[in-house]
């Protein structure tokens, strides 16, 4: 089943069934004029609430024109937007001194955390409630890992050896992902799936 234009879409439900990148789903709730500076989970909630019914419209940000305070000392009770966080070297080094890690790296948890902090503009949310979440303690923001299964599924074509009857692996890939993602198919690789559309496939390459 081919994927439909959105607007031909009649409820949440069958939107589910298609896969939609984050830039797609971005111009779709902008087009609506809707929310659309979120990630892909946020942003599904958005045309989950539009197909109900509800419109959850763009926010407004207020803008501050007050300088403040830089900073110096870096606590657990230190506010998040408080002290200007980045993935940068002195946070890096912060939470290595908490965690006792050497080469202390920032989980996928964390990266999702701090974006819905400063979207929501939370001034609540401290360096310790971050560490809470790198160790699973607590959760305010999940990474969308639906991301990786363009990454997944093209690992896994490159597994199947059958695939190598294709000079350009990753452009077979490519029009198989094509296939999948435009229909209501799971988004999974199969080797039944590869010799389903292994013909089709070739003709797109030549």
């Amino acid at each position: 089943m081919d994927r439909p234009e959105f607007d031909d879409i009649k409820d949440y439900e069958e939107f589910s069934k298609y896969y939609w990148y984050r830039d797609e789903l971005i111009k779709i709730c902008k087009a609506h004029g809707l929310k659309a500076s979120s990630g892909k989970i946020e942003l599904n909630r958005v045309i989950e609430a539009y197909f109900a019914g509800e419109r959850i419209l763009p926010e407004k940000k207020a803008v501050s024109r007050k300088k403040k305070p830089v900073v110096t000392e870096l606590t657990l009770e230190t506010g998040l937007i408080e002290c200007g966080f980045t993935f940068g070297n002195r946070f890096r080094e912060f939470f290595s001194e908490q965690t006792g890690e050497e080469h202390f790296k920032f989980n996928v948890d964390m990266v999702a955390t701090v974006k819905t902090v400063k979207e929501k503009g939370d001034e609540s949310f401290t360096l310790g409630d971050l560490l809470d979440i790198y160790y699973g303690k607590k959760t305010y923001a999940v990474y969308d890992r639906s991301a990786l299964q363009w990454n997944r599924f093209v690992k896994d074509f490159c597994k199947d050896a059958a695939t190598k009857v294709f000079d350009n692996r990753l452009k077979a890939a490519v029009e198989l992902w094509k296939i999948v993602r435009e229909s209501d198919m799971k988004k999974e690789y199969s080797h039944e799936l590869f010799e389903k559309y292994r013909e089709e496939i070739s003709l797109s390459i030549k």
